[in-house]
């Protein structure tokens, strides 16, 4: 008997990723070249300490993926939080983890849209931004109909492509500083400069830099495509987040001692100034094509997949509508979310394409939120219900994990705060519907 039939379902999906397959899949999702469209913004909030703010960064996220990593392994169905903290928590619970968590799935390849359109803007302003919107969703959604396997493929050439632009910055990078532009070498400065260095900035620039990290919990919707056991899709997650960090802090300590006595026209074009003044046009040219690229098809494609496999695990058990939970008879993908998907990304798209920076604190709110239960549902169902005695994995981590999600959504404004209040307010009402009114308890045995 297969992991997933001792939880109730039948295989319907593809068992065709490997270990490699999963970890690129959690390298896509975080984008190797992520601080790159941000690199300004951690810079000003880190007063220049942008390596150190990635490291406190990946440390306080490694707490959660070590949870996710528990968890997958306790739980290995598709779905995510929403099946984690169903069986592990509460019926309930794991309903509006799964609403919350909604938020930022299916929000985030319309965000990933806007954003690349934007910058192909920069470099074809003929081109209207909602045509390339358009060409990514459809590029996308063709590709995640056609099999996991097709997906995988995709996804490895995209991740070789990013990880040779940021090896080309790389080299180019240390050759400008070897002949003296900006600090004339590596220094120190980007990990710990006595002069700028406080607790309060540095708490200040990880919440910022925290952001970039965000993704790689999408690993754990498919479980059920994983062919490579119980602690394969925990071991992906951990080690695309140590390495993905790793990479985020070499670019951005590079970039930090290229810029050195700079100043910048804008926040959000610094790394691509400092490309410019490194290797000339056409290194600003291929970062901008890059980030844009990676995040438009390759982050979008991953986070496409992602949100229709947690569409389908919600739909499988009751709480929406079935149709969801379609699967295809050739491709065995769940092709009615999918479509679904790209159907939302084209509205979300369209409704806020002059407003990015709500829909980005919809999709930060959604994605902390679930972090906390994904914590709180370790400590019940391994460290309390089973006993496990692991003090360490099992109670230590969820809760300081707790406290660095926590502190990040303390830090996260007033807006933000009421549109995700507002979206699980709309979650309660649903799940009241739903059982109450329709009578859909769908209770799993545990």
């Amino acid at each position: 008997m297969s992991d997933i039939h001792a939880f109730g379902y039948q295989e319907q999906l593809q068992r065709a990723l490997g270990k490699w397959d999963l970890l690129a899949y959690g390298m896509i999702l975080m984008v190797p070249i992520a601080p790159m469209s941000i690199y300004g913004f951690v810079a000003q909030e880190s007063h220049g300490m942008v390596a150190l703010a990635y490291l406190v960064g990946m440390v306080g996220m490694l707490f959660t993926a070590m949870s996710y990593a528990t968890l997958s392994r306790a739980f290995p169905v598709a779905g995510s939080v929403y099946s984690y903290a169903h069986r592990g928590l509460h019926e309930a619970v794991g309903f509006l983890a799964g609403w919350l968590i909604l938020l930022d799935y299916i929000l985030v390849p319309a965000l990933l849209y806007i954003l690349s359109a934007v910058a192909m803007r920069s470099i074809w302003p003929a081109i209207p931004a909602w045509a390339w919107v358009l060409a990514f969703i459809a590029f996308n959604g063709f590709v995640n109909l056609r099999g996991v396997e097709f997906t995988a493929r995709a996804n490895r050439y995209m991740l070789v492509f990013e990880l040779i632009t940021l090896a080309v910055f790389v080299a180019v990078g240390l050759a400008a500083l070897h002949a003296g532009q900006g600090a004339g070498r590596l220094t120190l400065r980007p990990l710990y400069d006595p002069q700028g260095f406080s607790i309060a900035t540095v708490v200040g620039a990880t919440s910022v830099a925290v952001l970039s990290f965000l993704g790689f919990d999408g690993i754990s919707t498919m479980a059920e495509e994983s062919k490579g056991g119980r602690d394969a899709v925990g071991r992906a997650t951990v080690l695309s987040l140590l390495l993905v960090g790793l990479m985020f802090m070499v670019q951005t300590w590079i970039a930090a001692d290229l810029g050195q006595g700079r100043t910048f026209t804008d926040a959000g074009s610094a790394f691509y100034e400092i490309c410019a003044a490194a290797g000339g046009t056409w290194l600003k040219v291929l970062v901008i094509a890059a980030v844009a690229i990676s995040s438009g098809i390759a982050n979008a494609m991953a986070a496409q997949a992602a949100v229709s496999r947690l569409l389908f695990a919600m739909a499988r058990d009751g709480k929406l509508p079935a149709a969801l939970a379609r699967v295809h008879p050739r491709f065995r993908t769940p092709h009615v979310s999918t479509l679904l998907v790209c159907a939302v990304s084209v509205a979300a798209s369209l409704v806020f394409v002059d407003d990015v920076e709500d829909l980005t604190r919809l999709v930060n709110f959604g994605a902390l939120c679930s972090f906390l239960v994904v914590h709180v549902t370790v400590i019940r169902h391994r460290f309390l219900r089973e006993r496990s005695g692991d003090w360490l994995r099992h109670l230590l981590c969820p809760v300081l994990g707790m406290l660095v999600i926590g502190y990040v959504l303390y830090e996260m404004d007033a807006t933000a705060m009421r549109l995700g209040l507002a979206w699980l307010g709309i979650g309660v009402a649903y799940y009241l519907l739903l059982t109450r009114v329709l009578r859909r308890a769908a209770v799993l045995d545990l």
